[in-house]
């Protein structure tokens, strides 16, 4: 458990602090430039490795500039000292982050400031404790208070992504699922790999997942408690069940099923495990996303012809097709925001990552390349993660934020495809 309290003092500058300060980043802007910040070493016990993680974070989302602590000239800087301003003024930092960790009775406290150096004033000032092992969470948290405070968005870096973790070579893949920090640390595996996983999905409101197990002769839909370890069987059905997702409220699941070549969307009440169904085409229907207010559902379909993106209600009615442009569109994802809807699309011998308003309108791709899909989204609807492949090898996990500006490969050194992102850890 990790708990987080107000400085002395530092409850003045959250509050006065919006009105004063110079240092905002637009982060609509697709020409921003990166914020330089400088981030010392913290003091004290892995003071530095916390530093380091906060570091990369920032530089990651592609908003922020980590500066070169060669070139830094005031050292050894306190937590409970002003800094000397002029001193970062020179290496032309802008903002300043700093911070004391100390272990007492068992327990990590790490204290830590933001500063705008220009202005010569703290901008944000917060203690976070808890356990020794946990102190990369509490690196994340800190990210997550500094991204939040300069953008005025809130952050994603304390979050875990579940995903299809692959080994062994190729023809002999064995697709396990896994589970990471979003930043490619503490991969763990959840199944063994005795039976092919595919489509894992976070609970919006727990740390739950949803996935399916394919076997030879059969296809189950899991819930997974990733605190009990409990898993569970979604039911039976008449075919197949494939592609579960979450509601907003985690109340519900969604998923497919195929019976006679022919696929539709249901919807089960987890709490009465009564389920309805919600489309009858003869097409394939798949790939259900719920609105982030629960009203409506994304789904892919190729009813018309080829797999297009299509909205209804959440009770099935109004279905209608709002993809429009050239190719084929599937795994469509409504983002936390409910500002876009994410899909993978396929022109020609491409792939890309993109988005559209939920009506349709302004269509951007992203990202294009031999093999994109399967986009998840950040909890803040900032940035997507998405699997790569190249020719002739194995898929890895990407991210691209939605101006399309900042795409980088996740720090996992394995092969893994299919992730979804987890909501803010408490």
């Amino acid at each position: 458990m990790l708990m987080m309290g107000l400085l002395a003092g530092a409850a003045l500058a959250l509050t006065a602090a919006p009105a004063s300060a110079q240092i905002e980043i637009n982060v609509n802007r697709a020409d921003v430039q990166p914020l330089p910040v400088a981030i010392p070493a913290f003091g004290g016990q892995q003071g530095a490795e916390i530093a380091d993680v906060i570091s990369a974070n920032l530089q990651r989302s592609g908003l922020f500039r980590p500066l070169d602590p060669a070139s830094f000239i005031e050292r050894d800087l306190s937590a409970n000292v002003q800094p000397r301003f002029p001193d970062w003024r020179t290496i032309n930092a802008q903002a300043l982050v700093n911070g004391q960790v100390t272990v007492e009775g068992g327990r990590l406290r790490v204290d830590f400031r933001l500063w705008d150096v220009f202005r010569g004033e703290q901008l944000l000032g917060l203690q976070f404790t808890s356990s020794p092992e946990n102190w990369r969470r509490v690196a994340h948290k800190i990210s997550d208070a500094v991204y939040e405070r300069l953008t005025g968005e809130k952050g994603y870096f304390d979050t875990r992504v579940v995903f299809v973790a692959e080994s062994g070579a190729r023809g002999q893949v064995t697709k396990r699922l896994a589970i990471m920090d979003q930043d490619g640390a503490n991969p763990s595996y959840i199944t063994s790999g005795d039976t092919l996983v595919m489509t894992p999905r976070f609970s919006p409101t727990s740390q739950e997942i949803t996935y399916m197990s394919l076997r030879p002769d059969s296809a189950t839909v899991y819930l997974f408690n990733l605190e009990s370890g409990r898993r569970e069987s979604l039911g039976s059905f008449q075919g197949m069940a494939f592609a579960p997702r979450f509601s907003p409220d985690g109340g519900r699941v969604a998923f497919s099923v195929e019976r006679g070549g022919n696929s539709d969307i249901f919807v089960m009440n987890l709490s009465s495990r009564s389920s309805s169904r919600l489309t009858s085409d003869p097409g394939i229907d798949t790939s259900a996303s719920f609105s982030p207010d629960g009203a409506r559902i994304a789904f892919n379909s190729d009813r018309s012809g080829s797999p297009q993106i299509y909205v209804m209600g959440a009770d099935g009615s109004g279905q209608r097709r709002v993809s429009s442009g050239g190719g084929s569109y599937t795994t469509p994802v409504w983002s936390p925001t409910g500002e876009f809807i994410a899909f993978t699309k396929q022109t020609g011998g491409q792939f890309h990552i993109g988005v559209m308003r939920p009506d349709g309108t302004d269509e951007r791709l992203l990202t294009t390349s031999y093999m994109d899909e399967g986009p998840t989204w950040a909890p803040n609807g900032r940035v997507l993660m998405f699997s790569r492949e190249t020719p002739g090898g194995p898929p890895r996990l990407w991210t691209v934020d939605v101006t399309g500006r900042i795409l980088q490969p996740v720090p996992y050194p394995g092969a893994g495809s299919d992730p979804a992102w987890s909501p803010l850890l408490n």
